[in-house]
């Protein structure tokens, strides 16, 4: 297909198109069984289970309709369309490990309908940032608000793995047909619905093999390249994604003169935006090879044009313009690049992304495709017969990509420039689209100009300091080290100090800040002291892992490689992880490889995790990898775990009981931050305890003469012989993220509850977002719920109708918050889990962005409710008694508020950041809770112990 072809089908794809009156046909559901996902909407769920998604692939389309809207007809079409597009009725639950298409049956669509607070901004802003379960669905919410009687703003928000651009305005289509048969009493008049999407993703899966084979021949196309210079490495981890937009207005004859041009030189008015970019970045990168991402659509065969789902992929274009070449020249090779790319579109850019393994990003972990290129047309409303449309914006102020160029057309043209915070800052941004704009005009007046003298400006930072100066300028470090090496970046190391001295971790996210990707050390090893001479000089035979460096050309001569092989030693796990890495990486790293550097993202930690926890047989988490990050770190972390295990083990005899002794408490998620610290209540109490752990994990309760009953929650056989026979139950483990796994494995507990006291810890997300600030224990939810939230409700509700229909008991409820306290998960949970976001910008020095009331509206209070995970213990503790105070109640375990304010402040405090609070109206919407939870039933066994007060707790778990 010619790019004029792909251009008409660009703008085609951004009108409406006239439909032939038809039979409304839903598309048909093949029945063969679970569909897989596609590889597009296999990202988005890797991306949303790994707690990175948020409101990032949320898509809102608001609309201000005016005029005499019918309601009922309204819903009517709103089911409709759910009954003939299956995929918005799907959701994503797995089977083992892997994600599966699961088609609901039709049914209503719920279309929430309230009066507007002010203009109703806020509400919509709130409702189109609320994040989306893709286990439970569903994946499309409808919101009315009513102005006045005739006044309203319908706001559908779906989430991108039902959706993608060529997708909208065949739904827009659909609904406005739908809504005027409903209002009419008539039969709808539709075209014939496209491929079902479940079966495109089948057919997609069926070419693994074929697309797999391109991929190799992509990325060996990408070799050699590298992100741009302009953009900031980016610390890894939680990310905010917070995005700047620049906008530099264009006037329409420059838009038609740039059409023209392309005309001239048989180019889309695409390839001339994209080469205008590719001379933008070019000068202010200061590199000439760039590589930069674009969508593509996969809806070129006939039966896709009116499928809905998410049928695009990000192609990588690679050129490399000289600055003597003029414009024309460079529009010539870039139109190559962009043809060659898109006769592959079909391949999955992920595909691509694991040929690349560790070159698919910089030497710094900056990913190869952090920029990217877009020509748009401006939002249209929904149209819905005999009302007057109007488009609402509704930003979510994300940004997918580090830095995007676009184009945007219509009657009033304008450049835009939408940068993530984290990379780019907002002057160099605006600098950055004001020459985009230029360039796009001077191209117009003489595209024979050469690219070097186009407007712009070098950008690029220019202050490089060496490494070790820049750990040396830190005041948690003593003594530092930097060794060169002839074939990678340098070897750092440190000697810390101070209370809440730095880890390795956090002086190589400070370093990625402060000195150039080809300077960044892949890590920075701590060390008790540094190794120095009678002359002070730093000794690097002594250092670990430098002396590899010189011993490389001493092995390549026979003597060299005998005395190689007489200092070879066993080393343990560490071959072990090295390993590892490479079968998941693609090659065998250095024991002081960075994971990032190396490839690595948040799916791989979660099954190299995997992987060793296997092979090796003791505890490991996704968490530990991003947290350690090299193979040696990870080594000394698994050895130190299996000696833990062989003491533990040593010690202890009899683990494996099969009758339990009398008054038995059978404990859930003893492994846990909240499990451990029950079981070292419990176990204080002189109480016989019986613990649920996996195999690998069992030495860790056995420290404390628990007996041990091996299972998980997904195995219900082992749920079900640990509960037989015991006197009570405080159940405490969770998924957190599989809800059905959850509720599964409490009836499975219920099925084999003989009687006792049964204690269920819940969580305050079950409460919802209630009515008023005050929240009294066991009172009314508030919509929404949030998933995790629904699943705690509807364990609840098994728990008090299986003691009232059996008379076992008593049942307790105890909601709970956040929980504080120095178990290593719990500090996890701190660093990544709900508070990570405030706590990664802290550490990476960025502004704490919390909420700020709107112009005119009085500040409120916004923080979050937490409990010291002893004074948690001894609440559940005494509800596992038969008298227990809380029989047969939901009843909240609080230690305290916290705001958001005194949080961020002393996490500033506590981590010597350079972070300052930036309190904006348009901070994450899940920081804005002004509730108090009250907690007066268990408030004997909650209060505080000395050292058991907020600050003191934060510093413990920040040290």
């Amino acid at each position: 297909m010619s790019n004029d072809q792909n251009d008409l089908l660009r703008r085609a794809r951004n009108r409406r198109t006239a439909l032939a009156p038809q039979r409304p046909a839903a598309a048909a559901d093949v029945d063969a069984g679970p569909a897989p996902l596609s590889h597009a909407q296999q990202r988005m769920w890797l991306m949303e289970h790994l707690g990175q998604g948020g409101a990032l692939y949320n898509v809102p389309i608001a609309t201000r309709l005016r005029g005499p809207l019918d309601r009922a007809a309204l819903a009517t079409a709103l089911t409709g369309l759910t009954e003939r597009h299956a995929v918005l009725r799907t959701r994503y639950p797995r089977r083992g490990e892997q994600p599966y298409q699961h088609l609901e049956a039709a049914g209503p669509v719920p279309l929430a309908v309230l009066d507007a607070t002010g203009d109703g901004t806020g509400q919509l802003a709130a409702e189109a940032a609320r994040p989306f379960d893709l286990t439970d669905g569903p994946v499309l919410r409808a919101l009315l608000l009513r102005h006045a009687p005739e006044d309203h703003t319908l706001l559908l928000t779906i989430h991108h793995i039902a959706v993608d651009g060529g997708s909208l305005p065949v739904l827009a289509a659909d609904l406005a047909e739908l809504y005027a048969a409903a209002r009419d009493g008539v039969e709808p008049r539709l075209p014939a619905p496209g491929m079902p999407y479940a079966e495109y993703a089948r057919q997609e899966r069926a070419r693994d093999t074929e697309l797999t084979a391109a991929a190799d021949a992509l990325a060996a196309r990408l070799a050699g390249a590298r992100p741009l210079p302009l953009l900031r490495p980016v610390a890894p981890g939680a990310r905010d994604r917070r995005a700047g937009l620049h906008a530099v207005p264009l006037d329409p004859a420059t838009v038609e003169g740039l059409r023209q041009l392309g005309a001239r030189h048989g180019a889309t008015l695409f390839a001339v935006v994209l080469t205008a970019a590719f001379a933008t970045l070019r000068t202010a990168g200061g590199q000439d090879d760039l590589t930069l991402g674009c969508a593509s659509g996969h809806r070129a065969r006939p039966e896709l044009r009116r499928t809905v789902g998410l049928g695009v992929n990000t192609l990588a274009v690679r050129a490399e313009p000289a600055g003597d070449a003029s414009f024309a020249e460079a529009l010539a090779l870039v139109r190559g690049a962009l043809l060659e790319a898109q006769q592959h579109h079909q391949v999955p850019f992920d595909l691509v992304v694991e040929r690349l393994g560790a070159a698919a990003r910089g030497a710094d972990g900056t990913p190869l495709l952090s920029a990217s290129c877009d020509l748009v047309q401006p939002a249209t409303a929904l149209t819905l017969p005999g009302l007057d449309a109007e488009h609402v914006d509704v930003d979510l102020e994300l940004a997918k990509f580090d830095l995007t160029l676009v184009l945007e057309e219509g009657p009033r043209p304008r450049c835009l420039v939408q940068h993530d915070h984290a990379a780019l800052d907002g002057a160099t941004a605006a600098r950055l689209a004001e020459a985009f704009a230029a360039v796009l005009r001077a191209v117009v007046e003489d595209a024979d100009r050469p690219l070097a003298e186009l407007p712009g400006e070098l950008l690029a930072r220019a202050d490089r300091h060496p490494v070790l100066e820049a750990l040396a300028a830190h005041p948690g470090v003593a003594d530092a080290a930097v060794v060169e090496t002839a074939d990678g970046p340098p070897l750092a190391y440190a000697v810390v100090r101070g209370a809440v001295a730095p880890s390795g971790t956090d002086l190589r996210a400070r370093l990625r800040a402060a000195v150039p990707a080809a300077e960044l050390p892949l890590a920075v090893t701590l060390l008790d002291h540094i190794p120095r001479g009678a002359d002070g000089a730093v000794d690097r035979g002594r250092l670990p892992g430098a002396a590899v460096t010189a011993a490389r050309a001493a092995a390549a001569t026979p003597a060299g490689r005998a005395e190689a092989a007489r200092a070879t030693v066993a080393t343990g796990p560490l071959d072990l992880v090295r390993t590892a890495f490479g079968e998941l990486l693609g090659s065998v790293p250095p024991a002081d490889g960075d994971f990032f550097a190396l490839g690595g993202h948040s799916l791989i930690a979660v099954q190299l995790a995997e992987r060793l926890r296997t092979r090796v047989g003791v505890p490991l988490t996704g968490l530990d990898i991003l947290e350690h990050r090299t193979p040696r770190a990870l080594a000394a972390l698994l050895a130190a775990r299996e000696e833990e295990r062989r003491a533990a083990l040593t010690r202890v005899d009899g683990l494996h009981s099969t009758e339990p002794r009398t008054g038995t408490v059978l404990l859930t998620g003893a492994t846990g931050g909240v499990g451990a610290a029950v079981l070292q209540e419990l176990m204080a109490q002189g109480r016989p305890v019986r613990v649920l752990v996996r195999p690998e994990s069992a030495h860790l309760p056995a420290l404390h003469g628990a007996e041990i009953a091996e299972g998980d929650l997904a195995d219900l056989d082992s749920l079900q012989r640990a509960v037989k026979g015991v006197d009570a139950v405080i159940h405490s483990a969770c998924t957190f993220t599989d809800h059905e796994v959850d509720t599964a494995a409490m009836r499975a507990l219920l099925d084999g509850w003989s009687g006792g006291p049964f204690v269920f810890v819940s969580s305050i997300d079950a409460y919802g977002r209630p009515p008023g600030t005050e929240v009294a224990e066991g009172g009314p939810s508030g919509a929404p719920v949030t998933a995790y939230g629904q699943a705690k409700l509807d364990c609840e509700r098994m728990l008090f109708e299986t003691a009232e229909a059996t008379g076992h008991g008593p049942a307790t409820v105890v909601r709970a918050p956040i929980v504080w306290g120095p178990h290593h998960r719990l500090r996890d949970q701190l660093r990544w889990g709900s508070t990570g976001d405030l706590y990664q910008a802290a550490l990476a020095g960025r502004p704490i962005a919390l909420p700020a009331a709107a112009d005119g509206e009085p500040q409120e209070w916004h923080g979050a409710a937490w409990v010291h995970s002893a004074a948690l213990a001894r609440a559940l503790a005494a509800c596992a008694l038969p008298d227990g105070p809380a029989a047969g109640r939901i009843v909240n375990a609080i230690t305290g508020h916290v705001s958001w304010a005194e949080f961020g402040t002393e996490l500033i405090r506590l981590l010597g950041s350079d972070s300052v609070l930036d309190l904006r109206p348009d901070a994450d919407p899940e920081l804005r809770r002004p509730w108090h939870y009250r907690a007066e039933t268990l408030a004997a066994a909650l209060q505080p112990e000395p050292g058991e007060d907020w600050r003191s707790v934060l510093a413990a778990m920040v040290g």
